[in-house]
């Protein structure tokens, strides 16, 4: 008796007699898909908010005319949590309007892969490991093989701190709206906060608390902890549960230390430059000049919140204020900028050169050489960015109204992610606005991803030419 045969499985499709078809997503590197994901998001956020159903009414009842241009800024800005603005979100967008820039300021905080794998968890399907790789790479994880979990330890301290900030922030809300109003603000701005966004339902942003501890407080504390970066926060949360277990990793204590040198740095130079400015700390008390100081050193590193005109400022401080902004959060978090670890390996590297040493120490660890030379090529690809965007916004300049200092603020800015402006934004020509909009998605997704996406890799080869040690440097 002959047994049954067994069924078989149908062969894959093959195109023209080759290799099976591969995916779509899997034809892309994952910096490729980064890039491509947060461009698609940005387009469709543009054409959503180009409906007029989410523009708000004049005075007279009719709906603000909002260009697509303008809508495209404001979407681009809000996924890439910048916070400039061509518009007044307060008032050219209705109260769905707004919850829509809230959405994407809250997708491009987490990213769009990161939500995609959420997604994909959240369905019960099976998560392939380029997916996971893609991830890692969007989280700044170290490797993909855990990186399931890390994602949803992600969306629930994400949305627990942003509770808890929205919970606190309601009692100074609900009392001046009522609850309905009084929690949408609170909601609000509690993401706009921790995804170190800037956008505010306030016409001069947050100027109006600028004595006010419990906002500027509750605030500051969710930019913070929005741009100290997913990974450090996990590993101090699990080192405050077991020291001995999980004790803090290198890269946690550089950061630590390198953001409270800069908000210290920075609170002690707003309080310095600008104690006897009469438009800006000079009316204020001590304890409201102490207040309103800390909070732009922290709101500088890329939340772009103020609660300071920062166009009657002096020329000093808007110094400091760019270079806060050009070394931004930390690697992992909502931030942008080139990062506290790349500015410190960078900084560290030159002083080693200095004093004759070989080798860059860190916690009785070296370096490696890729890791000085990665710092090195973000650092060069990121000003050279800025230098270039900038050219091109004097080149564009038409108004004789805006000053090369208003410029610069606003390329290093919008590259930075930051959103603070000298009350420049809106008084930029068209072909302005849309440098800005390639330079926040460049600042977003970071110069060095985005020249690895679209770079043709080349082997080192089989030949290794000898050293040449005759070119003079410096």
């Amino acid at each position: 008796m002959t047994p049954p045969s067994s069924p078989r499985r149908s062969a894959p499709a093959l195109v023209g007699g080759g290799s099976p078809r591969k995916p779509l997503l899997s034809r892309f590197s994952p910096p490729q898909l980064i890039a491509l994901s947060f461009a698609s998001a940005i387009l469709l956020g543009g054409l959503l908010l180009w409906l007029p159903a989410l523009h708000g009414q004049n005075p007279d009842g009719t709906v603000r005319p909002l260009s697509f241009l303008q809508a495209l800024f404001t979407a681009t800005s809000a996924l890439c949590v910048t916070g400039l603005n061509v518009v007044d979100p307060s008032k050219d967008f209705n109260r769905l309007g707004q919850f829509v820039i809230m959405l994407l300021i809250q997708v491009g905080g987490l990213g769009i892969l990161t939500l995609g794998t959420a997604f994909a968890l959240f369905t019960r399907r099976r998560v392939a490991f380029s997916e996971r790789v893609r991830v890692a790479q969007q989280v700044s994880a170290l490797s993909a093989g855990d990186v399931l979990n890390l994602v949803r330890k992600i969306f629930l301290y994400t949305f627990v701190i942003e509770g808890v900030g929205a919970l606190l922030l309601a009692f100074a809300f609900v009392p001046r709206y009522g609850l309905g109003w009084g929690l949408f603000y609170s909601v609000f701005h509690s993401v706009s906060a921790f995804n170190n966004a800037g956008f505010a339902l306030y016409s001069d942003n947050l100027m109006g608390f600028v004595d006010d501890p419990l906002v500027s407080g509750v605030i500051a504390l969710l930019i913070i902890l929005g741009g100290t970066g997913f990974l450090v926060q996990l590993n101090v949360l699990s080192h405050l549960h077991n020291p001995r277990r999980f004790p803090l990793v290198p890269h946690s204590r550089l950061v630590l230390i390198m953001m409270t040198a800069l908000l210290a740095v920075g609170t002690l130079a707003y309080l310095v430059l600008e104690w006897n400015n009469p438009r800006t700390l000079g009316p204020l008390g001590f304890g409201a000049k102490l207040l309103a100081s800390f909070f732009q050193s922290v709101t500088t590193r890329t939340a772009g919140f103020n609660s300071l005109d920062y166009g009657a400022m002096g020329l000093p401080t808007l110094f400091v204020t760019m270079i806060l902004m050009f070394i931004g959060a930390n690697p992992g978090g909502t931030g942008g900028g080139i990062k506290t670890s790349t500015f410190y390996v960078m900084m560290a590297a030159a002083w080693s050169m200095v004093r004759g040493r070989r080798d860059v120490n860190l916690f009785s660890r070296r370096l490696d050489t890729e890791t000085i030379l990665r710092a090195m090529t973000v650092s060069t690809l990121s000003l050279g960015l800025v230098l270039f965007m900038f050219f091109l916004l004097l080149l564009f300049n038409t108004d004789p109204r805006i000053l090369f200092i208003q410029l610069a603020f606003e390329a290093v800015s919008a590259f930075g992610t930051v959103g603070l402006s000298m009350n420049t934004t809106p008084l930029l020509h068209a072909n302005q606005q849309i440098v800005l909009i390639f330079l926040m998605f460049l600042g977003r997704i970071g110069p060095l991803t985005f020249a690895v996406a679209f770079s043709r890799p080349e082997s080192d080869g089989l030949i290794r030419y000898p050293a040449e040690k005759e070119i003079l440097i410096g």
